[in-house]
């Protein structure tokens, strides 16, 4: 009894590209984009999620844990101890609110600031071969088109 031998087709071919379903290529350009920066942002001992958090703690200083597990897509244990391990290099600093004082917010460092500046330079390049597909304009649908996809699906929530 012979095997049939399946050919399973590169990313952008087949149900891999053109043909596929959107859901499975959203998910596809998820997982090389997240592989991408994980390799790049590797060789400086930063982790992805860790760089999550500081970009958002940069662009929103006084977000509490909270703020920032549904901001990232994290689970609150894991914000904990990305926090944790941020706070004790340095880069992100910890007060207590002024009204609810059980509630901590975060800002970054000038050394957390400096880390994120060095983050998004690596991360540029991998942003640039991701934007280099695109005209401006295609960029800015697609922007458009993600936040939005985001913002419809997160209404059955």
């Amino acid at each position: 009894m012979s095997r049939k031998v399946v050919v399973i087709p590169q990313a952008g071919e087949g149900k891999r590209g053109p043909e596929g379903y959107l859901g499975y290529l959203v998910r596809q350009a998820n997982v090389a984009v997240r592989g991408a920066m994980e390799r790049t942002l590797s060789e400086i001992g930063v982790t992805t999620p860790q760089f999550a958090v500081l970009t958002m703690v940069v662009a929103y200083p006084g977000l509490s844990g909270a703020d920032l597990a549904r901001l990232t897509f994290l689970t609150p244990q894991t914000i904990n101890v990305i926090v944790g391990n941020l706070e004790k290099a340095g880069a992100i600093a910890k007060t207590a609110h002024a009204e609810h004082g059980r509630i901590l917010q975060l800002t970054a460092t000038s050394k957390g600031r400096a880390l994120l500046k060095k983050c998004r330079s690596r991360v540029a390049v991998v942003e640039g071969q991701i934007s280099g597909l695109l005209s401006p304009d295609e960029e800015q649908v697609v922007k458009r088109w993600l936040g939005g996809l985001a913002a419809k699906l997160a209404e059955g929530r």
